[in-house]
Order: C-alpha cells, then sequence, then structure tokens
C-alpha cells in the first residue's frame, strides 16, 4: 500500500504525529510518500501533488489543511484527516486515538463520496470547492445586489452583505455560522445562504444538484468569489456564475463515526 502523508507545518505537535505516523507505517511496510512543504520539516524526500499516485493520504491539521489538499489533488485520493485544529468538522480522528486507527487502513477501507462545486464563469472554470464559494464586495460595508436563478427562472432576487453557496459537507462550517441548516453530507444539492440581506424574508435555500443554478451579481460594487478559503477571483460589478456539481467528488475514508454525533460532539466543544 501506498500512503501520502501531508501536515499542517506550522504546529509542532502536527509535525510531532506526522513523523510518528510515518515512522510506524515505514515499519509496518508501508511505502509512504511526503507532501513538498511537510517533508521540508521532517527531513525527507518529498513529492509534489502533481506526481502523487497513492492508495490513501494521511493529512494531519485542521479543515483548512485538509481543504487545501483536497484541491491540490487531481485525481482525489481518499483521506483521513488527524484533528490538529481549531474545530475539525473534516477530520475524523483526534490524535490519541489516530495511530490505532490508521494502522488497519493496510487490511483494507472504505470511502465515502462527498460532492464538491464547480464553477463557472462565461463557461470558463474558476475552480471547485468542497465547502463553499463566498461572494463578498471589495469594498467593506456596501451591500451587493443577487438573483437566484433556477432552471432558466430568477426564483429570488435581493441586496445581502454577500452570498454563499455550501454544498452539504460545507454546511458545518461558514454557511452555520451564517444561519444556515446542517445538511447530511450524503446529500447532494447546493445550499445557498445570504450574508446579512436587507430584507428578513430572504432566507437559506437548499436546492437539488440535478438544478441547473446560476448566481447573477448585478451590483455598481466589485466583488469577489472565494473558493475553500484558498483561492480569490475578481468577478468585478456584473457576473454570472454557473454552479455545477463537480464530476470529481472528494473521497473520505470511512471512519465509522455517525456524522451527526460528530457535530454535537464538536459543537458543544465551541
Amino acid at each position: 500500500m501506498k500512503c501520502l502523508l501531508v501536515s499542517r507545518i506550522d504546529l509542532p505537535g502536527a509535525l510531532s504525529c506526522a513523523r510518528q505516523i510515518h515512522k510506524a507505517l515505514v515499519k509496518k511496510g508501508v511505502e509512504v510518500l511526503v507532501e513538498q512543504d511537510t517533508a521540508a520539516c521532517l527531513g525527507e524526500p518529498g513529492v509534489p501533488y502533481s506526481s502523487v499516485v497513492a492508495d490513501v493520504a494521511v493529512v494531519i491539521g485542521g479543515d483548512g489543511t485538509i481543504l487545501r489538499t483536497v484541491q491540490q489533488m487531481n485525481p482525489q485520493i481518499p483521506i483521513i484527516g488527524v484533528n490538529h485544529g481549531e474545530v475539525g468538522f473534516l477530520a475524523d480522528l483526534e490524535p490519541d486515538e489516530a495511530w490505532e486507527f490508521i494502522r488497519t487502513l493496510v487490511s483494507g477501507f472504505e470511502v465515502e463520496k462527498r460532492m464538491r462545486l464547480s464553477l463557472f464563469m462565461n463557461d470558463q472554470p474558476l475552480g471547485e470547492a468542497l465547502n463553499e464559494a463566498l461572494i463578498v464586495t471589495t469594498r467593506p460595508a456596501k451591500m451587493l445586489r443577487f438573483s437566484i436563478v433556477i432552471d432558466g427562472r430568477v426564483s429570488e432576487q435581493f441586496r445581502s452583505d454577500g452570498l454563499l453557496v455550501s454544498t452539504p459537507t460545507g454546511s458545518t462550517a461558514y454557511a452555520m455560522s451564517a444561519g444556515g441548516p446542517i445538511v447530511d453530507p450524503r446529500m447532494e444539492g447546493y445550499l445557498v445562504v445570504p450574508l446579512a440581506p436587507y430584507m428578513l424574508s430572504s432566507r437559506p435555500h437548499f436546492i437539488g444538484s440535478d438544478r441547473r443554478l446560476e448566481i447573477r451579481l448585478e451590483s455598481s460594487k466589485p466583488a469577489k468569489l472565494v473558493i475553500d478559503g484558498q483561492k480569490t477571483v475578481e468577478l468585478g460589478c456584473m457576473a454570472t456564475l454557473a454552479v455545477k456539481r463537480s464530476d470529481q467528488p472528494a473521497l473520505f475514508v470511512d471512519a465509522y463515526r455517525n456524522f451527526f454525533e460528530k457535530v454535537d460532539e464538536k459543537l458543544r466543544k465551541l
């Protein structure tokens, strides 16, 4: 079995955990590939994401580290996350239980697919999101005007500080803080959440992924698109974004943890 090892590099605890897991996997006869930045901190040979061929990726860090890893991988590799972040909704393992589970991967594992968003403007791809796409103004304290178009029909028009288009996986991230519902990640759809809308009647919508969704920015103020907190695209004042279900879902190793129990546990720590 080949394993890709990725770690958050600004936390000594995460790097220490990575060293221990690296040593234990090699001792177990696993071929370990270490991502370049992680490798530089561990003093190991590194490989770029572009040349990685592996059966599983062990990612040590918080949600940001996992999102960044998903963004970099093409094609996707099944991920198991070890939490060394603030909350870690995407990481199923805590450091003290990590090796006990990771050592079982050699015998095989089940994979859970998580829907991602593909974003386009003028038929040009802008990127893919596992958590969310965020549209916000580049001028603070100014509102933006949006139209939500579903299957070619304008379903809603409103003004707000911004707009989130989230996946079910991302429903426990920024969308939850903005008042959106928690959605089962096994579902497939688009969660549209206005940020501080001018009218209280502008509420979050959950739209099936089989529908055609467009977001029309119709504002006199320039805006930008932020994808998973990793990539920023300047949109200007007028833009139409097409949102589609990605043909490359993220892949997560099934750690046999009930999603709703995990969410309850994480939220009680906030």
